[in-house]
């Protein structure tokens, strides 16, 4: 064993010996080794020492000279200055010759160091005000400032002043790890980074909602090698807290398998309740079945730190970890679960509480399961436990989806006989089973009762959830009701106007949604003015409005919504607009489509499926053919696919504004022009040859739709992407989708100023409207497009799963996720671009006209509340 070198002590070179004692003819052993070397640094120690004496000495001595010189230069310039300092200054002795003579310093550059030296030795001895006037004062803690920086560990108090200026600094500054600021900050702050120091700085980063910085902080400290072997696990078990309360499963889960590779913060208890409370929370069921498992097994063998070699970290999952099991449960619909958690619970010997219950509940509440919920709540009741509000919450819903209203208000009755404290969703979730029911009368005394239970939600928001389900049951008098009454509680706010538009739009009281809308936007105007607040509309509220309109076949103030809409900077929602917009472009608002599908390709974004056909009709309607190639060629590199049937069903449709001759024209367009070889594109040529081509008219076409004419196409690209020659060819048409040759005397379309698809994604998948409008159902019904992608959602759970819940199949379904990204790289081309304006140009004129008529946009509104 080598004896350690003293610190301070330089230490021996063992070859070196080595080399001496062979050239010596003694053989290198260790043990003569390890004493020669012992000898030499007890010589090197003594050496040391009589140096470290003799400069101390003469230290001193210097220091003794130093204060004696120091002491006689200040009494002599003392002398002075009351020799010369008497009377006025132009009349001291020797005043006119300073005068003539030059003060300037004529010599050599004054250092920097020497600088530093003096500024040292003033602020040592703390003596500096004889230097100065009386009228002068000196600065406290002004001189050294600039050699050392701020230290606020030592300027302002201690550790907690320096942990809070570090936390705020962290805070304000949101650097990353790797930015040199941040290593400045947390090396400014003088701290020695204990586990005391570092629990309090995760604390308050995570207090304030910085996870972010709260994992830089433990990602430095323990990066370095000094601090390295000094890990922390009640660090990391806070951390893990931190992040569970920012709901992040992702990081809380990486940092948990860190903590499983190292010996000195392996987890505990406490760790493997953090990480299960947060899996549970996310819903992450599979990962925290393995968390699971992972208590009860030994530490992998290769882990850091490890030098026990009978090491029992084995542990069994308590109640705390089976409640989470059941809290992910929650979101997936997991019913067989919560069968599988009592049957564990009885192996071990664990009683359940009244969380376990009351998770139970939910679990059977959110998979349709009521009888089970009443029957775990029999079950609570019989063991002891006490319900608390949440789970009579739980009841209340369960009553309410089997449509025992009567029941659901008894149980809340019972509760409070019982003194259970109610909490305000209870009484919020039974006023709006009352309103779903037509009884808004008795949901407005469940509100008086809600408006004395403090921290509670706006009333508000409870008025809203009830017209809301009032709307849900049909109950449209009812919801005209409420919203007069919440005028004498509360006022309205955005939500509340919305969800009265989207009443009024769907049962055709377009007028009162029309009063209302302008109503809104005027009180939103005054208040800018006198200084008040009104709510302002928002997407919603514009989104409510087109939808009104359609249905109301108001198709001027369809357009004026839509201006608005686009003139405030609101993006369309092509799954909401896209029927709006074709709808319009039949009733002859086409070129607001035309700016629609322009801006949409501005955006960097694909357009509906809808848009294209209907742009592809328009263009034919309109005698502009190789414009329709151009579309249908765009199309047919685009992640959908139109079948033969879709195409003529949509041309049968549109039969009282494209004619045969029209549809012969678009054959020959296709004929003697360079179209894609594909689906859409051929089909689309198939179906003008079955129309026009075989002397079939089209008000012969008999098309049959139904489930077999809504065909499963797979996409033509590797995991929703297009390949490099799709991706150049899609450039290149929708560039020249803005071509030219476009009527003088019509409408100018909208030109697109980027001329490339960016990154896009399309759900192409499309809901009906439920409106009487024939030809919107028609043409809803004839581009149902469906698309197998491969990020498409199993119906079937888990194999891992099925093997714990025994011989459960679970009954859970699973949406299809239809949505394909494809990412292009964009590229202007104008060569083909028009004289025509653009939608910026559009959008300019609009704003003009609209200061014009002194209306206020809404972020002019916001402008102004942030102002004052």
């Amino acid at each position: 064993m080598e004896v350690p070198s003293p610190t301070g002590v330089p230490t021996t070179n063992i070859e070196k010996i080595k080399q001496n004692l062979i050239r010596k003819g003694v053989y290198p052993t260790p043990k003569i080794i390890h004493t020669l070397r012992k000898k030499q640094l007890q010589k090197s120690i003594r050496k040391s020492k009589r140096l470290a004496n003799q400069s101390q000495s003469q230290t001193e001595d210097d220091e003794e000279k130093e204060e004696a010189h120091f002491r006689t230069l200040k009494r002599e310039y003392r002398q002075l200055s009351k020799a010369l300092m008497v009377g006025k200054p132009w009349e001291r002795p020797g005043f006119k010759e300073v005068l003539n003579e030059s003060v300037e310093y004529s010599g050599e550059r004054l250092k920097r160091e020497h600088l530093k030296e003096l500024s040292e030795i003033l602020e040592k001895r703390g003596e500096v005000s004889w230097l100065l006037d009386d009228d002068v004062e000196v600065k406290q803690c002004s001189l050294g400032n600039e050699r050392r920086g701020w230290t606020p560990a030592r300027r302002r108090g201690g550790d907690s002043d320096a942990i809070g200026f570090l936390v705020d600094r962290l805070t304000a500054a949101d650097v990353p790890i790797r930015d040199w600021k941040f290593s400045r900050m947390m090396k400014q702050s003088e701290l020695q980074f204990t586990e005391r120091q570092l629990l309090r700085i995760i604390g308050e980063l995570g207090a304030q909602g910085q996870w972010k910085q709260s994992l830089s902080v433990v990602e430095w400290v323990y990066s370095d090698k000094d601090k390295r072997r000094y890990k922390s696990r009640f660090v990391y078990t806070k951390l893990l807290a931190v992040l569970g309360k920012a709901q992040r499963p992702h990081e809380a889960l990486y940092i948990f398998n860190l903590m499983r590779g190292d010996c000195h913060i392996y987890p505990d208890m406490a760790a493997y309740h953090s990480i299960s409370v947060t899996l549970g929370q996310a819903g992450f069921l599979k990962e925290l079945l393995n968390i699971i498992e992972c208590m009860r097994q030994k530490p992998p063998k290769r882990i850091k730190n490890m030098y026990k070699k009978n090491w029992n970290t084995l542990l069994e999952p308590d109640v705390v970890i089976f409640n989470a099991v059941l809290n992910a449960c929650v979101p997936t619909q997991q019913w067989k679960g919560v069968s599988w958690v009592f049957e564990q619970l009885r192996k071990y010997g664990l009683r359940p509480n009244g969380a376990t219950y009351g998770l139970a509940m939910e679990v059977m509440l959110q998979s349709g399961k009521y009888e089970h919920v009443h029957k775990f709540f029999g079950k609570m009741r019989r063991s002891g436990e006490v319900p608390k509000a949440l789970t009579y919450k739980v009841l209340v819903r369960a009553f309410w989806e089997e449509g025992k209203v009567n029941e659901a208000v008894e149980v809340v009755r019972d509760m409070e006989r019982r003194g259970v404290v109610g909490t305000a969703s209870v009484y919020y979730e039974l006023a709006c089973c009352l309103c779903n029911r037509g009884r808004w009368q008795d949901a407005i005394l469940e509100v008086e009762k809600l408006k004395k239970i403090p921290h509670s939600k706006p009333l508000e928001v409870t008025f809203t959830g009830m017209i809301t389900s009032s709307m849900d049951g049909g109950h449209i008098d009812d919801c005209l009701s409420i919203f007069e009454h919440m005028k004498y509680h509360c006022s309205p706010n955005i939500g509340t106007i919305n969800v009265m538009l989207k009443v009024y739009g769907r049962n055709d009281m377009f007028s009162k949604a029309k009063e209302l809308f302008e109503e809104t936007k005027r009180f939103a105007s005054n208040s800018m003015d006198d200084g008040g607040i009104s709510p302002v509309p928002d997407l919603y509220t514009y989104s409510s409005m087109l939808e009104a309109s359609a249905s109301a076949q108001q198709w001027e103030f369809f357009e004026y919504v839509y201006k608005e809409m686009a003139l405030f900077g609101y993006h369309l929602d092509q799954s909401k607009h896209a029927l709006l917009l074709v709808k319009a472009s039949r009733a002859g608002k086409w070129y607001l489509l035309e700016h629609a599908f322009d801006t949409i390709l501005e955006a960097g974004d694909i357009p509906h499926p809808l848009i294209f056909t209907e742009m592809v009709c328009q263009a034919t309607a309109q005698h502009n053919y190789k414009r329709a190639v151009t579309l249908a060629n765009a199309m047919a590199h685009a992640p959908f696919e139109v079948s033969q049937k879709q195409w003529t069903d949509i041309f049968v449709t549109d039969a009282d504004r494209i004619s045969r001759d029209n549809l012969e024209k678009l054959l020959n367009a296709l004929h003697n022009s360079e179209v894609a070889r594909e689906a859409t594109v051929s089909n689309l040529s198939r179906s003008l040859h079955s129309l026009c081509g075989s002397g079939t008219s089209t008000e012969q076409a008999s098309v049959t739709f139904g489930d077999e004419a809504m065909i499963r196409t797979p996409l033509h690209c590797n995991g929703g992407e297009l390949d490099d020659k799709r991706k150049v060819i899609l450039r290149k048409f929708s560039a020249e989708i803005k071509g030219p040759n476009l009527n003088p005397h019509e409408n100018p379309p909208a030109k697109n100023n980027n001329g490339a698809f960016g990154t896009f994604s399309v759900n192409l998948t499309h809901t009906e409207e439920g409106d009487d409008d024939t030809d919107g159902k028609t043409i809803s019904r004839a581009l149902n497009y469906v698309c197998n992608g491969d990020e498409a959602a199993s119906n079937e759970p888990s194999q891992s799963l099925d093997r714990l819940f025994s011989t459960c199949s679970l009954d859970r379904d699973s949406e299809d996720m239809n949505k394909i990204e494809l990412n292009m790289p964009a590229k202007e081309d104008d060569s083909h671009g028009s004289d025509l304006p653009s939608a910026n140009e559009i959008l300019e004129t609009w704003k003009k006209s609209r200061k014009r008529d002194g209306i206020f946009f809404p972020f002019q509104l916001g402008q102004k509340y942030g102002a004052r």
